[in-house]
């Protein structure tokens, strides 16, 4: 039986974008696995009074069950509407990488749905996200296509090297798919390892610093297809300090380098008005939760290790907000 997101309270993303774009932010797209996850994206959105999309890969939908999956996602709405806050909420299917997948995710609430046919030949990508669009435009369910391929390892999605998003390709792909937003390649990655040693330069306090963002792919997309809406993934920064926090309490995370909060400022006031944060969430959770098991070896209470987890996934997320994607405050 099929269900519709605006009866489970969430939105599309159409509006949420042209305000983005029209104001210069991104909105967050925060990936998550468990409660103490979503707890922490509501939470701290709300707080920070910011739009949102709360999304899944198919792993995850995997991992947590989709039936179980689609009641947390409505609970975490009803929860920050219990708590006054009002932001709108997207639920997005993140790397759907078939047409059944798009629409059993669609007929179970999501108000959004990405399919990935960026390992297909072009051609193929186009025929498989033109499919998925007119099926989901059916239900005013908005859909994120992808050209490029990122490297870097996110769940079942695996490539070895980055091929940047050919331009000239991009308004010929909008205008043939009827896609609603792009997430393009212009030199993020998946994974906490987002860079080889070699590909980075070092800092004066010998920190690895990553190549720089190809903001000119960018610039001569934004010409091509004006006012488009464009997502950015594998774009976690992967903050140092959860990184230090891991390898000196028994973690073992060598050279884990991500996209400095500068340039994802920067990208946050083009046409991107979407970026994905998952790596960060991640290493978050993992640095509170050995802190914890270094700290207090006798604590065996979920609770006691997954709530300071929780308290510093909701300060993560409201600094991004704040400080990177400048989407506090336009909810």
């Amino acid at each position: 039986m099929s269900v519709s997101y605006k009866d489970l309270g969430f939105v599309n993303t159409k509006e949420m974008f042209s305000k983005a774009f029209e104001g210069g932010y991104a909105i967050p797209a925060y990936n998550f696995n468990n409660m103490e996850q979503i707890q922490s994206i509501v939470t701290a959105c709300g707080k920070s009074n910011s739009p949102v999309i709360m999304q899944v890969s198919s792993g995850a939908r995997k991992y947590a069950n989709q039936t179980l999956l689609r009641y947390m996602a409505q609970g975490a709405v009803q929860m920050a509407r219990d708590a006054g806050h009002n932001m709108p909420v997207a639920l997005h299917l993140d790397h759907g990488d078939t047409y059944e997948l798009c629409v059993s995710c669609i007929e179970s609430g999501f108000s959004s749905v990405m399919i990935d046919g960026s390992h297909h030949p072009y051609e193929k990508n186009v025929e498989l996200t033109a499919k998925v669009v007119e099926y989901a435009h059916k239900y005013d369910v908005t859909v994120e296509g992808e050209l490029g391929v990122l490297a870097g390892i996110e769940d079942d999605v695996v490539a070895a090297e980055s091929v940047y998003t050919k331009p000239e390709q991009v308004e010929d792909f909008v205008k043939k798919t009827g896609v609603d937003s792009l997430a393009i390649s212009i030199g993020t990655s998946h994974g906490a390892y987002k860079f080889t040693p070699e590909q980075c330069t070092k800092n004066e306090e010998g920190v690895l610093v990553p190549p720089p963002l190809r903001f000119d792919i960018l610039e001569e997309i934004e010409k091509l297809v004006p006012g488009f809406p464009i997502v950015l993934h594998g774009a976690s920064s992967v903050l140092p300090v959860y990184v230090d926090i891991i390898n000196n309490n028994g973690g073992d995370l060598k050279a884990a380098v991500g996209i400095p909060s500068e340039q994802l400022r920067r990208a946050a006031k083009s046409s991107v008005c979407k970026i994905n944060i998952d790596s960060d969430g991640r290493l978050v959770m993992t640095a509170m939760v050995r802190k914890t098991f270094a700290d207090k070896p006798e604590e065996f209470d979920p609770r006691k290790y997954l709530g300071p987890a929780r308290e510093e996934l909701i300060k993560m997320m409201i600094d991004k907000n704040e400080n990177v994607l400048g989407s506090a405050g336009k909810a």
